[in-house]
């Protein structure tokens, strides 16, 4: 049956490209829910001129890397490789710097995420349009460029995110899904409910910046907008041959809209409907919450972005999320080596998370700091990982690996607060990542920093590359109609078609781990001035 879908057509391809791995997923455009193939290219940021970048030939080669192993995995399980889609969708890391001369060549190398070096024009504009402007979003780095007076600026013609360039690189369309394009800048809707970018704070932008850099309207510079279920140009030739250079996979499949892997792992986790929410840990790791009001106050640590269909959404962002953890297991994996009995990476976090659950509720004064870079909602302008004891703690492997777990969480949980404040309602959270393919420990430590109950669905592991596969399938079924009446209901899709009868178990935070963790937290905040201090003096 699934070798008849592939043969036939009737499936969807999602590629994400991550901070760490670009991610294929072939799901049956029909019935998403079933993962058909998957595959996956690994690729590492590079520090170039002091900021962190990928090439774009490492995006074109990860593509295709992805793209072979996908249709690899299809042939050894099926006997046949995809040769037509149904649709196809891209997603990436959000915000960041991708800016373009007239003639399509890229400026400056790739600004991602990661870079911390927007600080003044974060306040300028955050200042000037009475909203929060985070140092990543892609307005800060344009701004940032042409405070620094960089001589690129004046030849700016047009600027997107990574996963708009992939998404142009296909299809010959400079095209963003809402939830990517709100991390660009502030969207609002016009009179016929269709998402656009701000009108009138790009015309405090445009008054702002008139005579100090590019020719045009800040409007000109950027992507049009797309919700989901719309189609945002098909495949090309060109698109077609970047992703499989063997000439097997044919042009002419609609696409969704490019969308950020916040807007796909709200889709992977079902969490688009208002008081829902979900938990994206990898890399980073975010909480992305659909508001069902607007909020009363502005909130340096949250984000106010949209859902793929633009709902508002608030989000809080944090740099650093389970890298320092993933070192830490890796030292452990290489003494097991050494010590005559290797382990898989799974299994290590298995034996790893188990023991974190003997530590003490509080990691008896055992604290871990990730931050490997800098982390606005701690106010740290720089990272430095740190493991810090007290005298009379103890040494335990369990209290260390509790004290790791905690760190993981515990900027997200600082910045959750401001949600707290706003008495914003949250019915449920669904977390999503590599981190919970080990059942019963991430999720019940998270349920306990957040102090709410959360999900993790069978699909939590799939992550961002499995929801815009399934934004692609919506785009397969709605694509042409949704173009001329309006946007179907992406949440209805979602309960009908992904996860009717889906099992998200959800935790309930235990009493004694929402102390222990209040204790470590206690503790923690203080703490993050030795990290300020290690960044000055290491």
């Amino acid at each position: 049956m699934s070798a008849d879908r592939i043969t036939a057509g009737r499936v969807a391809l999602g590629i994400e490209l991550g901070s760490t791995r670009i991610k294929a997923c072939l799901v049956d455009a029909d019935s998403p829910a079933h993962v058909l193939a998957t595959g996956s290219h690994e690729w590492e940021n590079q520090l170039v001129d002091g900021l962190w970048s990928y090439s774009l030939d490492a995006v074109h080669d990860g593509l295709a890397a992805a793209y072979a192993a996908l249709a690899s995995d299809a042939e050894a399980r099926y006997g046949a490789a995809p040769s037509t889609l149904a649709a196809i969708g891209v997603s990436a890391m959000m915000h960041g710097y991708l800016a373009f001369d007239a003639a399509g060549d890229l400026l400056v190398p790739f600004r991602t995420w990661r870079n911390t070096n927007t600080g003044p024009a974060a306040a300028e504009l955050s200042e000037l349009f009475g909203t929060n402007i985070p140092l990543r979003w892609s307005i800060a780095h344009l701004h940032q460029a042409l405070i620094d007076s960089e001589a690129h600026v004046s030849q700016v013609a047009h600027v997107t995110t990574l996963a708009g360039y992939v998404h142009e690189r296909l299809t010959g369309e400079r095209i963003l899904g809402v939830g990517d394009a709100s991390g660009m800048f502030p969207v609002s809707r016009d009179s016929a409910g269709r998402p656009q970018y701000d009108p009138e704070l790009v015309a405090r932008y445009d008054a702002l910046v008139a005579g100090r850099g590019w020719a045009t309207g800040l409007t000109e510079l950027l992507p049009s907008i797309r919700v989901a279920g719309e189609t945002a140009g098909h495949l090309t030739e060109a698109g077609a041959r970047l992703l499989d250079p063997t000439g097997t996979l044919a042009a002419g499949a609609p696409a969704a809209p490019p969308e950020g892997d916040a807007g796909t792992g709200m889709v992977a986790t079902n969490a688009v409907a208002p008081r829902t929410g979900n938990v994206s840990v990898g890399t980073s790791i975010f909480a992305m919450v659909v508001l069902d009001r607007p909020l009363a106050s502005q909130h340096a640590e949250l984000d106010l972005v949209t859902t793929p269909a633009g709902d508002p959404v608030a989000m809080v962002h944090c740099n650093n999320g389970t890298s320092e953890l993933n070192a830490w297991v890796g030292t452990y994996r290489r003494f097991a080596e050494l010590a005559g009995a290797p382990v898989d990476a799974d299994a290590a976090y298995a034996l790893l998370f188990a023991e974190a659950l003997e530590g003490a509720a509080d990691a008896d004064g055992v604290l871990a700091y990730n931050h490997l870079a800098g982390e606005p909602v701690a106010h740290l302008d720089a990272g430095r990982p740190a493991i810090v004891r007290t005298p009379d703690s103890r040494l335990t492997l369990a209290n260390v690996m509790r004290a790791q777990v905690y760190g993981v969480f515990a900027t997200l949980a600082i910045g959750m607060r401001a949600l707290r404040g706003e008495n914003v309602a949250i019915d449920a959270l669904y977390a999503h990542g590599g981190m919970f393919r080990t059942p019963g420990v991430a999720q019940r430590f998270l349920a306990a920093a957040l102090d709410a109950p959360v999900g993790v669905a069978a699909s939590a592991a799939e992550g961002g590359a499995w929801g815009i596969a399934v934004l692609a399938a919506f785009t397969a079924r709605h694509g042409a109609a949704a173009s001329e009446a309006g946007a179907p209901d992406l949440g209805a899709y979602l309960d009908a078609a992904v996860f009717a009868g889906a099992d998200a178990h959800l935790t309930t935070p235990l009493a004694d781990d929402v102390a222990g963790f209040t204790a470590y937290l206690e503790r923690y905040e203080p703490g993050l001035a030795i990290e300020r201090t290690a960044a000055e003096v290491i």
